[in-house]
């Protein structure tokens, strides 16, 4: 095994153990491009766990900085002792990622360290800019894309996602010391961080629940436009993971206020079915209620007969 091909290999051990909802639909592309997409999900996952591992913010602080100037340097071309890092810089090279989108990444993650709480959406949504679409703009870079409008419908994916997982581990973030939803959603709701602290929930965190699926929604039916846009084979990926992720945002639409104090883990043969219906039906066409093994069966079947 070459030096290049363990570093990729590397990057693929650490999407194993991550159990990530990213790993089926990363295994639709084709080699090359698989192994580029997996070396972005190492990256992002190992600069989150530096800063959510750490023992304290300064240490986390300090693993960050460290990162980030190992990061800078590999993509400069300096080298890295890092195998996930290196097989980054190679993933950029090959696929004219723009380096900008890695350091937004960075810079998204370090906002963990310096900020809690969101006043505005604006604020909220800067942040997921970079946690999220700066992500989702390297990806296409990867996956290869037809129409520079590309670009921006990434923007309404990377929200879509990111909003998604900010609903579902809303538990999580509070036991991290963190709210993600905007001071102008509670007020707008009649809620307070206060009380989403000590799980004093009444009819207020129904309209809040309401009020922030809806805006999820929004983004994911903008976001379906993504997918005349790509290449065919980054069209599978892109199609298998908006399934997962909008039956992630039904899951969290049918909890309702339970979402704030337990996270939304739907069964895992609901987020396949979702995943395999949207990847051959495109994503405008499939409604989350309707995903069933059954119904996965029977339209899979017609879309062949009709073929």
């Amino acid at each position: 095994m070459t030096s290049l091909a363990a570093d990729h290999a590397a990057c693929e051990a650490a999407l194993r153990v991550a159990g990530s909802s990213f790993a089926l639909p990363i295994r639709l592309l084709p080699s090359a491009k698989r192994r580029g997409t997996t070396a972005l999900y190492a990256f992002c996952r190992r600069a989150d766990d530096i800063v959510d591992d750490a023992s304290d913010s300064a240490a986390a602080r300090r693993g960050l900085d460290a990162f980030e100037a190992a990061t800078t340097a590999a993509l400069a071309g300096e080298g890295s002792d890092d195998p996930v890092l290196r097989a980054l810089a190679d993933t950029v090279r090959r696929f004219a990622v723009p380096p900008e989108t890695i350091h937004d990444i960075l810079a998204g993650v370090r906002m963990d360290l310096d900020q809690d709480s969101y006043p505005t959406l604006a604020d909220l949504d800067g942040y997921c800019r970079r946690v999220a679409t700066a992500v989702g703009v390297a990806a296409i870079h990867i996956w290869g894309f037809l129409d520079r409008e590309a670009v921006e419908r990434s923007d309404d994916c990377g929200l879509a996602f990111q909003y998604t997982n900010i609903l579902r581990d809303i538990p999580e973030d509070l036991g991290r010391g963190r709210v993600y939803l905007p001071a102008e959603d509670l007020a707008a709701c009649g809620c307070t961080a206060d009380e989403l602290r000590a799980g004093t929930l009444h009819a207020g965190f129904d309209r809040l629940a309401e009020r922030l699926v809806a805006r999820a929604e929004e983004r994911f039916t903008r976001a379906a436009a993504l997918d005349r846009m790509l290449s065919t084979d980054g069209r599978l990926a892109f199609r298998a993971m908006f399934g997962v992720y909008r039956a992630l945002l039904h899951a969290v639409k049918r909890a309702g206020r339970g979402i704030f104090i337990r996270r939304v883990k739907p069964a895992k043969p609901r987020l396949l079915a979702a995943a395999a219906l949207t990847l051959v039906l495109g994503p405008r066409s499939v409604r989350p209620s309707a995903v069933t093994h059954g119904a996965v069966r029977r339209r899979v079947g017609q879309s062949q007969q009709d073929r």
